[in-house]
This record gives structure tokens, sequence and C-alpha cells, in this order.
């Protein structure tokens, strides 16, 4: 473990190098700390599955999504100013366009449009027909932002990689050791340990009275030549620009599965769906799937545990991570360093009695 011994003291051990564990690393090194960050590339991460979409409308009520005022526009800073140290353009702005897939999706949409509207606008549905059945009619939700997570994680994982900062490994808890100055393991010490390794949290002694409950995420990627870009579709099921002539095509979640694996049901029902929706010729081209470590109350786990404050955890993001994940490592960073609150519906403290038996 060269690189291990390179860094024999930091101020962070994280680990997981998923969409939290850039972030986590990226606030530390931004306050100014050492950080050493353990990830085993060679396990499936649920952010390779997301398709990188921060929506600020959400469900079949079309309504805001949780405190979407507040995250928008702090994530769209924080890959924004991340995507600028990499040189990378990894933040698009694309609006969704709404094809109605009935009537009461087509009337929720009026109605929110004509009560709390804030990110909605009518557009015509004739735009769309030689490429769509639009029978319902369309809508487009704004301010959408679409972020490239594959060359946004990868790219910062080649910053930690040059700087020394990374080891691909697999991490054995059985090794970790709390010391007076912190924790231990293997060859480094650091001051505090955080988790962000998703679904391995689940099994970690110190987190997994959360309580978890995590879903799977499966997506399609499809070669659709004639259709446009610019935008991000949504039916029941979300169509989105992943490169070239290619879509990451898929729905949110599904509470009940088997294993982790791409399912043919799914490939199914989504190349049905395809055929329903879209008038031009498809190609699937890949399957994907991955589980997240999403929770009961929707909301995710952030703090440090009530017993062991060297022990900390960013988890339980859910399908919002894309948006959630800048602003709460951040707080966490900052809690950490300054003791400033973690955001209560957040914060690990509302299960302090649970982490503590």
């Amino acid at each position: 473990m060269d690189q291990a011994k390179a860094h024999k003291k930091v101020d962070y051990l994280i680990i997981g190098q998923g969409l939290v564990g850039t972030w986590l690393s990226y606030y530390a090194l931004k306050a100014g700390k050492t950080c050493m960050v353990v990830n085993d590339s060679h396990t499936a991460a649920a952010s390779q599955v997301a398709s990188g979409v921060i929506n600020p409308v959400t469900g079949r009520r079309i309504v805001q999504t949780w405190m979407i005022d507040t995250f928008l526009p702090f994530a769209l800073k924080a890959y924004t100013d991340l995507g600028a140290q990499l040189n990378a353009n990894i933040v698009k702005e694309a609006s969704v366009v709404l094809i109605h897939p009935s009537l009461q999706m087509q009337e929720s949409f009026e109605y929110r449009y004509e009560h709390e509207n804030v990110y909605l606008q009518k557009n015509n549905a004739s735009d769309f027909e030689a490429c769509m059945y639009t029978p319902f009619g369309t809508g487009q939700i704004n301010q959408t932002i679409w972020i490239d997570l594959n060359l946004m994680i990868t790219g910062w994982r080649q910053q930690l990689i040059n700087n020394t900062q990374y080891i691909d490994a697999k991490f054995d808890i059985a090794d970790l050791q709390i010391t007076n100055e912190g924790v231990s393991w293997n060859e480094i010490q650091a001051n505090q340990i955080l988790f962000c390794d998703g679904i391995a949290s689940m099994e970690n002694p110190y987190f997994k009275m959360l309580p978890f409950a995590p879903n799977k995420g499966e997506a399609l990627i499809v070669e659709i030549k004639d259709l446009p870009n610019q935008a991000i579709y949504k039916n029941n099921m979300t169509i989105v620009p992943w490169k070239d002539q290619l879509f990451w095509v898929g729905s949110n979640y599904e509470w009940e599965f088997k294993d982790a694996n791409p399912s043919m049901d799914f490939r199914n029902k989504m190349e049905t769906a395809l055929r329903q929706l879209l008038k031009i010729p498809f190609n699937v081209v890949d399957h994907i799937a991955g589980i997240r470590p999403a929770n009961q109350e929707r909301r995710p786990f952030v703090g440090l545990h009530p017993s062991y404050p060297a022990i900390g955890i960013c988890n339980g993001m859910g399908t919002k991570g894309c948006s959630l994940a800048p602003y709460f490592a951040h707080q966490l960073i900052a809690h950490c360093e300054q003791g400033s609150p973690i955001h209560p519906e957040a914060s690990l403290e509302r299960f302090e009695q649970i982490l503590k038996k």
C-alpha cells in the first residue's frame, strides 16, 4: 500500500468515491485539509447508473422537490466550479419536455401551471410530433440541470490519484481501530473517517441500525439517431441525452428486487414504452443497474456518530443524489471543521438513541 505510506497522517479518511465521496474530498481539500479516499473501483456504484439530472419538479402531482430553492443554486455553482477545476464541461442546462402519458397528468400540469408555478412553461406539442406520439399534449420544466457524472467522478479520481490521495482497495472495517487521536486503518491515521460507500453502510456496525431502504435503479443506453439531444424527455420514463446519439432511458427506482443485476423485465418494459412513445427507430446498446442506499424517510443520513465522533456518515441520498450530495457534503465538512449545524431533517442527531444502543 505505497500510496497510503506516503500519507500516514491525514485529517479525513473517506470511504467511497462515488458522487458523495467526490464532494466530501472536494470540500475537505477546499478547506485546506488533507484526505485519503479509499474506493473499490471493482464494485458497482449507484452513481454509475444515475441519469445525472437535477429536476426541480417531481412526482405525478408535479410539485417542487424538497428544498429545491436552496439546493438548485448551490448545486449549479458547485458543479460549475468543480468542472472548471477539472477543465471539463460537466454541467448542461436542458429543459425537461413533458410528454403527458395520460389525461390525468395533463390536468395535473395545467393545475400546477396556474397554481404555485415557478418552473413550468407551456410549449407546442407540434414541435415534437415528428418524433413522438403526443395524444395528451406536452409541457415543459425549466431550470433543469444535467450533470455528466461519469466525466466528473473519473476526472476527480484522476486528480486524487495524481496527488496520492486515492487508494483503490476494498475497505475492510475489521481493520479499523479507534484511537485517542481519531482512527487508524492499516497504514493510515486520520482525525476522522467518513463513510459514503453506498449500500455497504448497511452492513457497517456503526450505522447498520439506521433505517436504510435500498432501491434498485436500472437504465438502458439507447441509440436514437433522429431524436434532438438538446432536451430531456419525460413520459412514464425519462430519456436523457448521454453522448453523441445515445440516450439514458430509465425509470426512477424499484423498491422490490431480487438482485443488483439488469433484469429482462425492466428491459422489456422500457422497450415497450419506447415503442409506444417514439415514431422513430431506436437501438438498445447497453443495460445497466445499481442499488441506491435510500431510506424510509426519504432524507439523507449526515453527521457524526453520537458515541464515536471520529466516525461520520454522508449517505442515503436516494434518487435525488445529484442535487443533495454537494450541499450535504459541504455541511458535513463544515460541521467537522467549525461545528456548524447540519440541517435537522438530514442530521444524524435524529437517530441518536438508536445509534447509542
